[in-house]
């Protein structure tokens, strides 16, 4: 019987079939960059805010917890104190390189809120925005109490 054809190798139409599919492959890996960017982009600002957020709730817990502290702290941005049944809020801007002025930098607005349940138990709500980004931001809240102190205290 006679061969039809005894070539090695491959055709055109494979050749254009594989360059075809490659090309697609590509093409839809570099499609998945611009929201891999974009997710990456969110997580980071959500990140940065997350540990600004802490910090907050922290400077604001120790503070609350002293009893000798009753005045507001514009080093922490921690309001003063109410009385009890009262509310206290304070809002300041912090920006990501510690530094003003610098083009590009990114600018979070911190709020922190403090209820005053009673003379020795109070609500904390810190909210961190990063407008125009993101302007509702992510909001925790804690409880403090304040420690009793010994003798004269203060």
């Amino acid at each position: 019987m006679l061969l039809l054809r005894t070539s090695k190798g491959m055709g055109l139409v494979e050749v254009m079939i594989a360059i075809f599919l490659t090309s697609t492959a590509i093409f839809a890996a570099f499609s998945l960059q611009a929201p891999a960017w974009k997710a990456a982009a969110k997580a980071d600002y959500t990140g940065r805010a997350s540990e600004i957020m802490h910090r907050q709730l922290e400077s604001t817990e120790a503070y609350l917890m002293n009893q000798c502290n009753t005045v507001a702290s514009s080093e922490t941005g921690v309001p003063a104190i109410p009385v009890a049944g009262a509310n206290a809020s304070s809002t300041y801007n912090v920006s990501v390189s510690g530094l003003g002025g610098i083009k590009g930098d990114a600018t979070y607005t911190v709020t922190t809120a403090i209820a005053a349940q009673t003379v020795t138990y109070f609500r904390v709500t810190v909210t961190v925005t990063w407008p125009p980004l993101n302007p509702t931001g992510i909001t925790q809240t804690i409880f403090v109490s304040r420690q009793q102190y010994f003798k004269n205290g203060c």
